[in-house]
């Protein structure tokens, strides 16, 4: 079977292991690579001045912006580009709070949420003067919208939940929250960066007001990202300087990697309109059926069994440690969630926020699936994992 849409073999992934790490980082699509070059080279202009050479840089930005905002249903004028998804997550969680002009701005968020979110939040408390309130998860990973509804305060300023989690697939009831967030008058933000060209998403229909959206995780280079900013809100730059970037983010702008940003969101809405979506999920249902008749009884799903990524698949095996059965196993390139201090590995803080008991979550691998990946793969993958966790 060929990938995607009879793709030809991506230059970086031939000959090497099967890649199983797509959440964590995807290869630059060499057609995003393409779009991009003439940038780095012919059309060096500043897109800010106003002679010629500016011309060609301050067209592309436009059009890589009105790309952006295609995939998630937004205006041009909505997106803000930023240099990664960490960055968009502070100029929406900082940027509102300090535009909030409260004393003791309250943030609501939730406990499986990305480090780029929950370490700023500790900023805000720290530096701010921000309230945090971090919501539990249940044992499928997701938010209670009740939780939410009890959490608020007169000062509740912001609800910062993400789209689908990294390490589960796991998808919030987004719409909803948002919903909530809204009748108590308080902004909410998304980190869509798993999600955005993965699956479907209009901000108008989730209702969000700003949204994260990170080029390395659909195929362009590392250092391309975007915020959504609805019309209306406002909120503290995250760089003083110019007026970029509707006065958010001051600086020249990176016209190459926004156009990177641009071609890799067309390439997503071309996909999601084809059908990817369903072809990984049947990819990911087939590794996970494979593992689970070849070691009966000792493979166990974490997270929703419906309700997460197409792409996604995480499970522990009993008897093993993930990153020992993963360094066991040279044909497979993946990830397990684990944290290393000194060579001494820690359960995922997502796992144990969800109720798994240490050892479960010790043995959990992380196997996430994208364009690249082929029925091949698949069989090749699961052979080399169950030969080995039989091994141990």
């Amino acid at each position: 079977m060929s990938p995607g849409v009879d793709l030809p073999p991506h230059p970086g992934l031939a000959g090497g292991p099967v890649y199983l790490d797509y959440n964590a980082t995807t290869p630059v699509d060499p057609r995003v690579a393409e779009a991009m070059w003439p940038y780095l080279t012919d059309f060096f202009g500043n897109p800010s001045s106003s002679h010629p050479f500016s011309q060609e840089p301050r067209r592309a930005l436009a059009a890589a912006r009105a790309q952006v905002a295609d995939l998630i249903g937004a205006g041009p004028g909505e997106i803000a580009f930023t240099g990664s998804g960490s960055e968009a997550d502070l100029l929406a969680l900082r940027g509102a709070v300090l535009a909030s002009g409260r004393p003791h701005p309250h943030v609501v968020t939730q406990a499986t949420e990305h480090p780029a979110v929950l370490r700023t939040c500790r900023a805000l408390e720290r530096l701010h003067g921000a309230r945090v309130t971090v919501l539990p998860v249940g044992s499928d990973g997701l938010v209670e919208p009740a939780a939410l509804a009890a959490a608020f305060t007169e000062d509740t300023v912001l609800v910062s939940v993400m789209a689908a989690n990294n390490e589960t697939g796991a998808l919030q009831p987004v719409a909803e929250l948002a919903a909530l967030a809204h009748e108590r008058g308080a902004l909410f933000h998304c980190d869509a960066a798993q999600a955005v060209g993965r699956i479907a998403l209009d901000v108008g229909g989730l209702g969000v007001d700003l949204l994260t959206v990170v080029g390395h995780k659909m195929y362009a280079p590392k250092g391309a990202a975007a915020l959504f900013v609805r019309d209306g809100v406002r909120l503290e730059p995250v760089v003083y300087g110019g007026a970029q970037e509707r006065g958010l983010r001051a600086g020249t702008e990176n016209v190459a990697l926004a156009v990177a940003l641009g071609t890799a969101a067309q390439l997503a809405a071309d996909e999601l309109a084809d059908g990817t979506p369903a072809r990984l999920a049947a990819l990911r249902d087939d590794l996970h059926q494979r593992l689970t008749d070849s070691l009966p009884g000792r493979v166990h799903l974490n997270g929703p069994e419906t309700n997460r990524l197409p792409n996604t698949l995480n499970v522990s095996v009993d008897g093993v440690l993930g990153h020992e059965l993963l360094a066991a196993v040279g044909q497979i390139a993946a990830s397990t969630g684990s944290a290393c201090h000194s060579g001494t590995h820690t359960a995922s803080s997502v796992l144990t926020a969800m109720g798994l008991a240490q050892v479960r979550a010790l043995g959990a691998l992380r196997l996430s699936l994208g364009r690249w990946t082929t029925a091949e793969d698949i069989e090749t993958a699961a052979a080399a994992l169950t030969k080995a966790a039989a091994a141990q």
